[in-house]
């Protein structure tokens, strides 16, 4: 299988941790790919021009992350990260959900104080995505003692989530205000598929 991917993406990090996860790393291989680039020949594989995008082995692509992940953790006999039925599914898809739309927040605040010109800048929206992460962490910080010892696909995207937030906005502190959320991030840090995958420029 291979990945196109941006190492910094942590769309792509969700899929490369279920990867490790679940005892497929050695299956997949990472092709470095440029969505901004003018160039890009990324739009043949997915028309919308994201990472990540999945070639399967036997040569179909899918894309975004939660479907790539819920392929991946399809191919392994172990234990499931994406629950198959019940309520634990629609728990962790929930999850997954909510830690999605912080990154989608994110990666929008972003683009806009960091890509485009400063006399574009909308700062109304800005603050709205600001908004809608501190909310989103708000209610993380509510849910994570009742996690245990569970790291399924809701659990990974939080990962990517938080650590998308250190690396992009590091003087941003969101730790303060929700010490159980941060103590859940530190203690998660150390698991290898965490460690391994830390966004790096």
């Amino acid at each position: 299988m291979k990945l196109r991917y941006s190492p910094t993406s942590p769309y792509v990090r969700k899929c490369v941790i279920v990867a490790k996860e679940t005892g497929l790393e050695a299956r997949l291989s990472l092709e470095p790919t440029n969505a901004w680039a003018p160039d890009t020949d990324l739009t043949k594989d997915n028309p919308l021009s994201k990472v990540p995008a999945l070639i399967t082995e036997g040569g179909e692509v899918l894309f975004d992350s939660p479907v790539i992940c819920e392929y991946l953790d399809s191919l392994h006999d172990g234990h499931k990260l994406v629950p198959p039925s019940g309520g634990a599914r629609w728990a962790q898809l929930k999850l997954q959900a909510l830690a999605d739309g912080i990154l989608d927040a994110a990666l929008a605040k972003r683009i806009e104080t960091a890509m485009r010109p400063e006399d574009k800048r909308w700062t109304g929206w800005v603050e709205r995505q600001g908004n809608a992460i501190a909310r989103g962490l708000d209610v993380l910080e509510e849910d994570c003692a009742a996690w245990g010892a569970d790291f399924m696909i809701g659990q990974i995207t939080v990962v990517a989530a938080l650590s998308y937030l250190d690396f992009r906005f590091p003087t941003e502190d969101w730790r303060s205000a929700r010490p159980k959320l941060a103590a859940w991030a530190e203690a998660i840090a150390k698991r290898r598929s965490v460690a391994e995958t830390e966004p790096k420029e």
